[in-house]
């Protein structure tokens, strides 16, 4: 016998829902736990109690801020945890009759029938990497706040101001030595002075974040072999590395690049094909991250005769930047998916060649094909 539970998890409590191959709770008898200590262990003695006859017990959960916790509390009791994917799975958020009780039915229902789009639930290592960058990027870009601000007061005064000023001390010295010399602009010198100040303070902390990072991925395989691409930086791979995790989980090239959400809509009915935007579906980080890996590479002064670069510079004079950036970045996400799966440092060697563009019949021909 195997106890299907549906759970529909919330901050404060959650809702429970049981059946079986023979029984199925009404919506009467659906109980809710608190999420405190005593309802944890509530649930929890009641898992062990289906247990000890001797049955399997399956519970679905719906991805939210507890359900790691929520996952790791229930698999000590014994208990096989599923952790849905919402975004294909539309049965709850489109329900005309939307309540806690009837949610864990239908969880219920589709878990009892092995209908229910799995999610992923990364490590507790790479949930942390992920913290530490998503705090450094909300740093970086508080940094770029104030020297924003800076550079529109410089403006308002009339005076002459370069986007590079503020990236050294000397021009952020300068710039105040200028303020301060004018008996005129004695309060914006303060606030200058308080501005460079803030970003400073804030400099030294994204320091101590990379620092905590580079300790937490000095010995990982993935980050080394990530870094052997030219115009990878170490920011970069540690985004592909936390986003990624574990490469054997796309079975093709194509699906890791469709998880980074850099391949295009395609709607395919009776004769008709239609390609449009790119999904975006996937973490926004990682796609991120793969366009501005296409913009280092770009960066570099000997990647002029690497194929992908070619059919970037012609896509670009012919389809825009965007998609010419896109396009590239889809590529190397295949490619690194191909130096991950086969444990295999970057090669600059196979990437020269000469791009040969296809022509419009050949092209209308792959993609009948």
């Amino acid at each position: 016998m195997t106890f299907f539970i549906g759970v529909d998890l919330h901050k404060s409590q959650f809702t429970v829902h049981v059946r079986t191959e023979e029984k199925v709770e009404s919506l009467d008898q659906i109980k809710q736990y608190p999420t405190t200590t005593a309802g944890y262990a509530e649930f929890l003695s009641r898992i062990e109690t289906y247990k000890a006859t001797g049955a399997a017990v399956k519970i679905g959960v719906e991805s939210t801020g507890n359900t790691r916790f929520f996952k790791n509390q229930a698999e000590k009791a014994g208990a096989e945890v599923s952790v849905i994917n919402t975004l294909k799975f539309k049965v709850i958020n489109e329900s005309t009759k939307k309540t806690d009780k009837h949610d864990a039915s239908t969880i219920s229902e589709f878990l009892s029938k092995d209908m229910l789009p799995e999610s992923y639930l990364c490590g507790k290592e790479t949930e942390n990497i992920r913290r530490l960058l998503k705090s450094r990027e909300r740093l970086v870009r508080s940094t770029v706040g104030q020297k924003n601000e800076i550079h529109a007061l410089l403006v308002s005064l009339g005076l002459s101001d370069e986007l590079r000023s503020l990236q050294s001390k000397k021009g952020r010295q300068r710039i105040l030595d200028t303020l301060e010399s004018n008996d005129d602009y004695v309060l914006e010198a303060q606030s200058v002075r308080l501005m460079l100040e803030i970003i400073e303070r804030i400099e030294e902390s994204v320091k101590m974040i990379e620092k905590q990072i580079s300790e937490l991925t000095k010995d990982d395989e993935m980050v080394n072999r990530l870094m052997t691409i030219r115009g990878c930086g170490k920011i970069t791979a540690w985004t592909i590395r936390a986003y990624t995790e574990d490469i054997s989980r796309f079975a093709t090239a194509k699906k890791y690049a469709a998880f980074c959400g850099l391949v295009p809509w395609v709607q395919d009915s009776n004769e008709t094909i239609h390609h449009g935007k790119i999904t975006k579906r996937g973490p926004q980080e990682l796609r991120t991250c793969f366009v501005q890996l296409v913009m280092g590479i770009r960066r570099c002064k000997d990647t002029s005769e690497w194929r992908m670069m070619q059919r970037y510079e012609y896509m670009k004079k012919n389809k825009g930047s965007g998609k010419s950036i896109v396009a590239a970045a889809r590529k190397m996400a295949e490619i690194v998916w191909a130096m991950l799966n086969d444990k295999q440092d970057f090669d600059s060697a196979k990437m020269i060649g000469k791009y040969k563009p296809m022509i419009l019949a050949d092209e209308a021909l792959a993609a009948m094909n």
